[in-house]
């Protein structure tokens, strides 16, 4: 199934109505203003941005990792070139324009803007992200789980208000809010976009979930010092993997996700443009670098990752479970399904 690449649910692909055109501030300029509204004040960053840089060129010209051709999203729409809604995707530029446009939606027309991978999918994730919370924190390390069970939100909340949870790539903060109702009550969600954080802010002051903590921050370049016991991801790593540098930048982002979850946490990675045994092989050649940078002489313990590179080290991270019970169709002889949910056990 490696060859399906499919866009999210909505077949007109609503997120394209932002064009991008040479009036568009680049992507360059759009970081060193991201940078003036990050939390750079409040928190230290815990690696030099150019660093990070360099150590993804480096891991990349070492690894056997896929190329920037290998991620690519097919439209249903035969008008709209792959090539170019490849490169906009992946542009904080585009989603800037985006974000923007859809703040003003909903500041004329209390549109709450689009829900990436539709509504059911996006009430599935905050279900079964529930219950898997549940179970870890009642000792269980559940290799199935049912995807429709659930408890109700005031048995579940002496379980997961314990639970810290970051959803980075949050767009309108419509997960957090979602995960809320399922009883989370910890929740922070991060964007580089400074509108889609007006947005996330405006829609939960509205709809009542004034406790939901919103920051400007860059997952390739976090300035969070902070741990989470829950980190989410709807789409974002797509949309990472899109941009004309996805091999390198997929690279930072494993970097930064690993710092970020806490020891024994879980991360929950939910993607349309990834296959579930994708996920779980990316995450593989994640565990395999990191551990063979501690099997190279005079190693030391890598503090950024929280990591003691000893030779007998667990990978850091270590597939959980995935989503069920998604919808599948057969292409090609295949079976498979427009969206995967896996979760990650951090070690």
């Amino acid at each position: 199934m490696a060859g399906i690449r499919l866009p999210p649910d909505d077949s007109d692909i609503s997120q394209a109505r932002a064009p991008i055109n040479a009036d568009l501030v680049s992507d360059d300029d759009r970081s060193v203003a991201a940078d003036s509204w990050s939390i750079k004040s409040d928190y230290g960053s815990t690696l030099d941005d150019e660093q990070r840089h360099a150590d993804a060129s480096d891991a990349l010209a070492s690894g056997n990792f896929r190329t920037a051709s290998d991620y690519k999203l097919i439209s249903d729409k035969d008008e709209l070139d792959p090539e170019v809604v490849t490169s906009m995707l992946g542009l904080q530029s585009y989603w800037d324009a985006t974000y923007a446009d859809e703040l003003t939606n909903f500041r004329e027309h209390g549109h709450a803007g689009e829900v990436w991978f539709g509504a059911e999918v996006m009430e599935i994730v905050a279900s079964w992200t529930k219950s898997l919370c549940i179970e870890i924190s009642q000792g269980h390390i559940p290799n199935h789980l049912d995807d429709a069970k659930s408890e109700p939100v005031e048995q579940s909340e002496k379980y997961l208000s314990s639970w810290s949870v970051l959803d980075i790539g949050t767009g309108n903060g419509l997960l957090l809010q979602e995960l809320a109702k399922q009883g989370f009550s910890d929740l922070t969600g991060t964007d580089y976009s400074e509108g889609a954080i007006d947005l996330a802010r405006s829609l939960a002051d509205r709809d009542g979930f004034t406790s939901i903590n919103f920051l400007v921050d860059d997952i390739l370049e976090s300035k969070l010092e902070r741990q989470f016991q829950l980190v989410m991801d709807k789409g974002t790593l797509d949309a990472i993997g899109l941009h004309p540098d996805g091999p390198i930048k997929r690279i930072m982002y494993w970097d930064s996700v690993s710092r970020l979850v806490a020891p024994g946490g879980i991360f929950v990675v939910t993607s349309c443009n990834n296959t579930k045994d994708e996920l779980v092989q990316e995450v593989d050649a994640y565990n395999q670098r990191i551990l063979g940078a501690s099997h190279e002489p005079d190693t030391p313990k890598d503090d950024d990752h929280n990591l003691d590179l000893s030779q007998d080290s667990p990978p850091p991270f270590r597939y959980l479970n995935h989503v069920r019970s998604y919808p599948t169709f057969m292409f090609g002889g295949s079976v498979g399904s427009r969206v995967a949910t896996v979760a990650f056990l951090r070690s």
